[in-house]
């Protein structure tokens, strides 16, 4: 018997957990940690499944005759470095890219970030926490002057007396957030009565696409109704007239013809923030997954400003990261235009700081490259990548416009995807090579409140596979890397990425090993070991050099797609309980697998008739980009004009077939909500 303490594989709260490997296989027990205080939602308690799914990666595989075969390790990464070598040599390095995730360690996403700059030399490199943050990223940026997914302990939404949640359904996305918001009165702001709506004292149901309009009416309201702060405004911020002005133009009866929601909800809700004696926003990828998220975060930011919400104990503003290490992921170099410490890499001073401890000139490190999307769509194009790596992602599933970038994935000259199962995406790979997963590695993780937390292995993996940061050496090694300068043990590759973050916004350098092996609650920054690390940002001064939080004067804008005579009614996609992410992983766990089979589609019982659709069967979803097929849910709490579509599911029942291709102008984010459709009876037996 072995046990030991780590943390749940999959969303951003991390609940604690400790595993224990017994003759009868793995078994889980939630701890008393903080964020789940011995609570697990059904994808925790199922977690070991994934340990021993049936057909996990044991062997590299390359394909051979349009056939993947096995092979040993050493055949398999010359045939990846003699491809990379080859490509690069006709093309150049940017002909190779690399494609990172928001579920990989700390070490991991940093030693990624590192190879694919030195030992590729290319700048093509981004990861699927663009899909999922970034458009919160850039306002939080904008705004404070730092990005960290909330700003405080979770705990401390404990004590709320109101919390407002955009676009946010943590009931079924982490349900053991739950918990800290029994005591707060909720104001849920979303197209669907969700389950988190089915708990709130006040649900806003606006048009999908039109979250920017409601905030600026709020803070109208606030602004007319006499609730804004306005000491607060005035000692601790700046820009607020521009945001003010406007507003101004989003009056309330204006708000509820573009929203629909009543002008009387919307009063109620600026009213209840205002009054309460500690209150909270919280955005989540509902406000932030359109062309114009970033904007539509600092709407919502523009409130809790106006309203002295943010750097004060007991309120605040703060965002729910979606995935596992979503913000350690993209502070360590992942992104396409950052480098560790979550320093911008076309910033000189942070060129040459990271180049120091790379022991590499300022100049030889890329600039920043495309973005996610960008990234998936110029593959095998004229100047374009030939040749991609993805590691921890399955965008055949999970990107926009899905249809689109499989052809770009067939059209690559070399595709390597690493990974523990036969993700959609590895299927169609010409080598893949089989990872280590969650408790069978070491490592760190960043949970939603900047909290460095300790992975720890259970047992060593199946068969033949490796670490990630086994493979990286290996290819780096071939590639004619010093073989020093890519660490195959975590703890090592902690120790570098310590000194390449100090100095910058995410700090990691006082956070050890022995410090959190220890116990110790680290939250970044954290700048020297004797330093406690910073579970609450902002309470003395903002980011910024001068100290104040900036206002963003922010004009609402149509959706990329809005409804028309060829497509009546607007798809919007999210997650349920069951699944997680692509469903990579939780379609090959019985238990989760049984709780939610198969894709649906929920549709109002009056758009369903005129549709001529009846629960239960089946349904073709169309968009100008494609269809989707999906099992016909009828809820009576549907807007009329909306359709909802879970992008779980591979397939013809891919939601993102659907989705398209409009981009945030400043986080690149893509349009997963809203995607004008049409919906009519299909004729397939089985989805997908």
């Amino acid at each position: 018997m072995r046990t030991v303490a780590t943390h749940c594989p999959y969303c951003a709260l991390q609940c604690g957990t400790r595993l224990t490997r017994e003759r009868r296989g793995v078994s889980v027990r939630p701890t008393d940690f903080p964020v789940n205080r011995g609570g697990l939602c059904q994808k925790g308690w199922t977690a070991p499944a994934l340990l021993d799914v049936a057909d996990r990666l044991q062997h590299p595989l390359v394909r051979r005759n349009g056939e993947l075969v096995p092979v040993d390790w050493d055949t398999a990464l010359r045939v990846v470095a003699d491809g990379l070598q080859r490509i690069r040599g006709e093309h150049g390095p940017d002909a190779v890219g690399v494609f990172g995730g928001g579920g990989l360690t700390n070490e991991k996403a940093y030693l990624l970030g590192k190879f694919a700059r030195l030992a590729l030399g290319t700048s093509q490199i981004d990861y699927n926490g663009r899909f999922c943050m970034s458009s919160a990223a850039a306002a939080g940026n904008a705004a404070f002057g730092v990005d960290r997914g909330l700003p405080f302990p979770v705990t401390d939404l404990g004590g709320a007396d109101v919390v407002l949640l955009a676009g946010a359904n943590p009931a079924e996305t982490m349900p053991p957030l739950m918990q800290h918001l029994r005591s707060a009165r909720l104001v849920v702001i979303d197209p669907r009565r969700t389950a988190t709506a089915e708990r709130a004292a006040l649900h806003l149901q606006p048009a999908p696409g039109t979250d920017l309009a409601l905030a600026l009416g709020l803070l109208h309201i606030a602004v007319v109704d006499g609730w804004v702060d306005d000491d607060y405004v005035d000692t601790r911020t700046t820009g607020f007239a521009a945001a003010r002005q406007r507003a101004m133009t989003w009056w309330p009866e204006r708000v509820e013809r573009v929203t629909g929601v009543p002008v009387t909800a919307q009063r109620q809700a600026v009213r209840m923030l205002a009054e309460a004696g500690s209150a909270y926003v919280l955005t989540g990828r509902g406000a932030e997954q359109h062309s114009n998220g970033a904007d539509t975060v600092a709407g919502f930011i523009d409130l809790a400003l106006a309203l002295g919400l943010p750097g004060r104990p007991g309120r605040g503003y703060g965002c729910l990261t979606g995935q596992g290490n979503g913000q350690g992921g993209r502070e360590h170099g992942q992104k396409a235009d950052q480098l560790p410490g979550y320093r911008m890499i076309d910033a000189p001073d942070a060129r040459e700081h990271v180049a120091g401890v790379w022991g590499v000139a300022p100049e030889t490190l890329p600039g920043p490259g495309r973005s996610a999307y960008e990234l998936l769509d110029a593959l095998g194009t004229a100047n374009g990548p030939r040749a991609l790596l993805v590691f921890g992602s399955n965008p055949v599933v999970s990107a926009p416009n899905a249809a689109h970038v499989a052809q770009r994935l067939s059209a690559l000259d070399l595709l390597v995807v690493a990974d523990f199962v036969p993700s959609e995406t590895a299927q169609s790979a010409d080598v893949v090579l089989p990872v280590t997963q969650w408790a069978e590695e070491e490592g760190t993780m960043t949970n939603l409140e900047g909290r460095v937390l300790r992975r720890r292995r259970l047992q060593v993996p199946p068969g033949h596979a490796r670490s990630d940061l086994e493979v990286l050496h290996g290819l780096a090694v071939r590639l004619g890397e010093p073989g020093h300068r890519y660490p195959t043990r975590p703890r090592e590759v902690f120790e570098e990425l310590r000194r390449a973050s100090a100095g910058g916004k995410a700090d990691y350098s006082g956070i050890s090993y022995e410090r959190l092996d220890a116990g110790q609650a680290l939250h970044w920054p954290c700048p020297d070991t004797e330093h406690p690390g910073t579970p609450r940002l902002f309470l003395d001064s903002f980011a910024h050099p001068d100290g104040l939080a900036r206002f963003a004067a922010v004009e609402h804008r149509d959706p990329a797609e809005t409804p028309q005579r060829t497509f009546p009614l607007t798809a919007t996609t999210g997650r349920v309980l069951a699944q997680y992410q692509s469903g990579a992983q939780t379609r090959r766990v019985d238990e989760l697998n049984e709780a939610a089979p198969e894709p649906f589609v929920e549709i109002h019982p009056d758009t369903a008739d005129r549709a001529g659709l009846t629960d239960g069967e089946l349904a073709r979803v169309t968009s100008a980009r494609g269809s989707a097929v999906a099992r016909v849910r009828v809820v009576g709490t549907m807007r009329t004009d909306t359709v909802f579509l879970p992008f779980h599911f591979p397939g013809t029942g891919r939601a993102n077939l659907l989705t398209g291709d409009a981009l945030d102008p400043r986080s690149r984010m893509p349009e997963f909500k809203v995607s004008a459709v049409r919906i009519e009876p299909a004729r397939e037996v089985v989805p997908g």
